[in-house]
């Protein structure tokens, strides 16, 4: 790495890096549900995927093959975190992800803290709640009587 290069700037972004099972080959689910473009890709010499990274609407997130030290849900049954995906059309975007594939663990509701959401499973055992903030003085008031 040249002096230059280890001087560039960057922004302090979050990206996440979702496990996915060891020997997966076929990662559209994120394109059909989502519309997530697919950056970058590191097979395995079978083909199957090792990381890749996608982007939605400018905001990037990893998937990659699970290890000692990370275990995909798709295969412990479980997960330790839920990703927020806020977007303009829930409804619309549930609706989508569902025919690629992902299982409604919660429908479509607005709450009384000023959010619409609805929580899926994807095809790898990851969670996702995606939600429409609708109204900042409903959230704000929720928040102060709590």
């Amino acid at each position: 790495m040249t002096k230059k290069n280890m001087n560039m700037k960057s922004k302090t972004t979050f990206v996440p890096v979702l496990s996915i099972s060891s020997g997966v080959t076929d990662i559209e689910f994120y394109k059909k549900a989502f519309g997530a473009a697919e950056l970058w890709r590191i097979n395995n010499p079978d083909g199957s995927v090792h990381v890749g990274a996608f982007s939605i609407d400018g905001t990037i997130f990893r998937l990659h093959e699970e290890g000692a030290r990370s275990l995909s849900p798709g295969k412990t049954g479980i997960t330790t975190v839920t990703i927020g995906l806020t977007v303009n059309d829930v409804h619309g975007v549930v609706e989508q992800a569902v025919a690629a594939g992902a299982i409604v663990l919660s429908p479509v509701k607005d709450y009384e803290y000023g959010y619409r959401q609805g929580e899926i499973k994807d095809p790898f055992g990851h969670h996702w709640i995606i939600e429409k903030l609708l109204s900042q003085e409903a959230l704000d008031k929720f928040v102060k009587g709590c």
